[in-house]
């Protein structure tokens, strides 16, 4: 086979691009033919194999703490005394604590990359902002870190670019409210946001969330102990003149206290149902949940009107007209028709906005009684997963597990579970899997199993012992770990989820 040759023009070499041409195109098609070949021997290996993102973990083993991937590779060895803290699993920013001295309470902290490279400098402490939902669940701030120099505290982002200078008393999370950050200067309180930007000046003696949402404003106290609420624009939304303002905010109407008196103001100043409640639970619309001697009922707002009767002994909004109400100790629906939706016959019963529905349960029964958004039980039995993102839920139901969407229709794992390449199957009592096709891919062998988690793994169970199985169906770790008392059964190859799921850890151990 020639090759490209070249030639003389206008005394410079120059390449003969139509023989280089003819050359490249032939050893394109060449290799072309050899892999389409190849494919037809071997069969295409990838379209079995999961996609899945990046992501980092918490390694612990042999007493000692690192980090791995979502392959179960390790990032970091493990050689740290405490836990490393990864604020975003899905960035490579490893916050590590070294050189600990539990007599003296002393350490030293620094930032790693998946290369372990440190990659913020220049501060005496380097933290992870803590916060915390409704619930209590911890989360981390995952675009700014807490820096400390000199006994003063700023802000960086994960980079390590200043946001912040470490001028400040403290700085903290404004509970359950994201990018919303509580700093302290000259003893009083201020506020700025995750860019580093001052929503309040250091003015207040106090500054508490109005709700879980920034965009609702804060609840501010100054230095005579009033109270108002200043908006994330800075703009007042409620005069600085109150004694008190509860948390609870709704249609632009406001809870607030005046000497002894609670009422509900507008942003015009307008008071509305003056003295006529003990406490206010919720607002929705123009009508608000009241309290009055210990009863509760619904109002209309503006106009006073009684559309709920405070009789109950509790009550909580749902959706559209109907709240959830107590009476003689059992729990129901009702309308503000005064329309019984669902009789009292629960001893609890939540609804979930984020699906739609209803969770009843009765003390003598095992099953929980999940009822649609006409108010009929659509199905009973042990709520297994509830998948949010994906929209659907696995109930366990006379010993069987079922798959529904949020409109309570049957589906198959293969239907919902679209990204998965293998899918638990259950026959004669055992587990095993099948594909996307049906066909068996893992003999049923297992007493117990899980779906294919995210990162390609699925966990068996079998005498007692969980191990796992890749993407393929293959044992990657023969069942050896008893895990009584894991909440959470999931593997990442030879790593297993740890009992602490706040920590969001793996270990092998």
């Amino acid at each position: 086979m020639g090759k490209g040759r070249r030639y003389e023009n206008a005394g410079k070499p120059q390449l003969n691009i139509k023989k280089v041409a003819a050359v490249v195109i032939a050893f394109v098609v060449i290799i072309m033919v050899i892999v389409g070949i190849t494919k037809l021997i071997k069969g295409d290996n990838n379209k079995d194999e999961k996609v899945v993102a990046n992501g980092y973990f918490a390694a612990y083993t042999d007493g000692k703490w690192g980090v791995i991937n979502e392959k179960g590779e390790i990032i970091i060895q493990p050689e740290y005394q405490e836990v490393i803290i990864i604020p975003d699993n899905t960035k490579d920013v490893f916050l590590c604590t070294y050189d600990v001295n539990y007599e003296n309470q002393t350490y030293k902290t620094k930032v790693l990359n998946h290369k372990a490279a440190e990659i913020i400098t220049g501060y005496d402490t380097i933290t992870a902002l803590e916060n915390h939902d409704s619930s209590n669940n911890l989360w981390y701030e995952n675009d700014v870190l807490l820096v400390s120099k000199e006994g003063k505290y700023g802000l960086v982002d994960f980079k390590g670019k200043e946001l912040l200078k470490c001028e400040y008393e403290s700085i903290q999370t404004l509970k359950g409210v994201k990018s919303s950050y509580l700093t302290k200067k000259e003893g009083k309180y201020g506020l700025v946001d995750n860019i580093g930007s001052t929503i309040l000046e250091n003015d207040y003696k106090t500054i508490k969330p109005l709700s879980d949402k920034y965009e609702d404003g804060y609840i501010v106290i100054n230095s005579q102990n009033k109270v108002g609420v200043i908006g994330r624009d800075k703009a007042t939304i409620v005069d600085i003149k109150y004694d008190e303002i509860k948390p609870i905010y709704g249609d632009g109407k406001y809870v607030v206290k005046e000497g002894k008196t609670w009422q509900i103001v507008d942003q015009e100043g307008k008071a509305y149902l003056k003295g006529k409640f003990d406490e206010i639970i919720s607002i929705h619309g123009n009508n608000a949940i009241i309290q009055k001697d210990k009863k509760y009922g619904v109002l209309e707002v503006t106009t006073q009107k009684t559309k709920i009767a405070v009789n109950y002994q509790d009550m909580s909004y749902t959706f559209d007209d109907n709240y959830i109400f107590k009476q003689n100790n059992q729990y129901g629906i009702i309308n503000l028709a005064g329309e019984t939706k669902l009789a009292p016959t629960y001893d609890t019963l939540i609804y979930r906005a984020d699906t739609g529905f209803f969770e009843g349960t009765k003390n003598n029964a095992i099953n929980t009684d999940f009822i649609g958004a006409d108010f009929t039980v659509k199905v009973s039995g042990i709520l297994s997963e509830l998948n949010i993102t994906n929209g659907y839920m696995k109930i366990r139901s006379e010993g069987e597990y079922q798959y529904y969407n949020f409109k309570f229709e049957p589906k198959t794992n293969r239907e919902l579970l679209t990204t998965n390449t293998i899918f638990l199957d259950k026959k004669d009592g055992k587990y095993g899997y099948v594909n996307k096709e049906g066909i068996v891919v893992v003999d049923y062998i297992y007493d117990d199993a899980k779906e294919q988690n995210e990162f390609g793994y699925a966990s068996v169970k079998k005498n007692g012992m969980w191990g796992c199985i890749n993407s393929k169906g293959k044992e990657v770790i023969t069942p050896a770990y008893r895990l009584e008392n894991s909440t959470m059964i999931e593997f990442i190859n030879k790593w297993h989820r740890g009992e602490d799921l706040n920590l969001n850890y793996y270990t092998d151990k």
